[in-house]
C-alpha cells in the first residue's frame, strides 16, 4: 500500500508541475454516476470472466471444485492483493502521466501509447519474454485491453471504468477461479483434465470469446457514456 500512496504523491507532483492540477484529473472522487459506471463495467467484465471457465466446463469437461485449504482470510487476501496491483498498474498507464500525454498529443495517440506500454509491460508480468509466440499473444491481447481501458478513462476523465474492468476480469481468474500467480483460492481445478477432443472452432471460441467479448462489450458500452 506504500507504493500506492508513493504513486498517489508523485501523480500529484507530476500534474501540479505540468500545468497546476492536482488528482482531481484522475477522477478518483466518489460519485454516484462514477459509482454506477464502477458496477456496470466490474459485472461485465467478471460475467465474461467466469464465462470462460463455463465454456471449458461445458465444451473441454474440465471441472472445479471448493478448496479444501480456502478460508475467509486466503479470500481477503488475494482480493486485496487485485486491487492493490490494479490500482499500480492503472495509475502507471491511465494515471497522471496518461493525463499529460492526452494534453500534449491528444486522446488518440495517448491510447495508443499507453496501451502500447501496457502490452509490452505483460511481457515482463506474465514472463513471456524471450518466447516470441507468447509474447505476440501476451501483446495482442493485453494491449487490446488497454485500449479498452484508455479509452475508459479519456471517455469518463475518471479511473473507475479503467479499475471496475481490470479488477472484474482478474479477481474471478485468480481469487475464484485460482488462475493466477497468487496461488490456490476459492476454486482448484480437478486433476487431471479429461482427454477430450473438441474441434478447432470449439477451441478457438472457448478461448476467443471471454476475452474478444468483454473487449466489445466494454467498448460498446464505453462509446454509449456520456462525455
Amino acid at each position: 500500500m506504500i507504493g500506492i500512496i508513493i504513486q498517489l504523491a508523485l501523480s500529484w507532483l507530476l500534474v501540479w508541475l505540468f500545468d497546476k492540477s492536482n488528482l482531481s484529473v484522475l477522477g478518483l472522487m466518489p460519485t454516484r454516476e462514477r459509482l454506477q459506471h464502477f458496477a456496470i463495467f466490474l459485472f461485465i467484465a467478471a460475467a465474461f470472466s467466469t464465462s470462460g471457465f463455463g465454456l471449458k466446463m461445458w465444451i473441454a469437461q474440465q471441472s472445479w471444485q471448493l478448496n479444501p485449504e480456502w478460508t475467509s482470510s486466503l479470500i481477503a487476501d488475494g482480493i486485496w492483493f487485485n486491487i492493490k496491483s490494479v490500482l499500480y498498474e492503472e495509475l502507471i498507464f491511465c494515471g497522471a502521466l496518461f493525463y499529460i500525454l492526452i494534453k500534449k498529443l491528444g486522446a488518440k495517440k495517448a491510447i495508443w501509447i499507453s496501451s502500447t506500454a501496457f502490452g509490452m509491460y505483460h511481457w515482463f508480468s506474465q514472463g513471456s519474454l524471450g518466447n516470441p509466440m507468447s509474447m505476440l499473444i501476451t501483446f495482442v491481447v493485453t494491449g487490446a485491453m488497454g485500449l479498452v481501458l484508455a479509452y475508459g478513462y479519456t471517455k469518463t476523465q475518471s479511473l473507475y471504468v479503467p479499475i471496475a474492468i481490470h479488477f472484474g476480469w482478474n479477481v474471478v481468474q485468480q481469487v475464484v477461479f485460482s488462475n493466477g500467480p497468487i496461488g490456490k483460492r476459492l476454486l482448484i481445478e480437478v486433476l487431471p483434465q479429461p482427454e477430450v477432443t473438441v474441434s478447432y472452432f470449439s477451441f478457438f471460441f472457448m478461448q476467443l470469446f471471454p476475452i474478444v467479448g468483454v473487449l466489445v462489450v466494454c467498448a460498446f458500452v464505453i462509446r454509449c457514456l456520456k462525455s
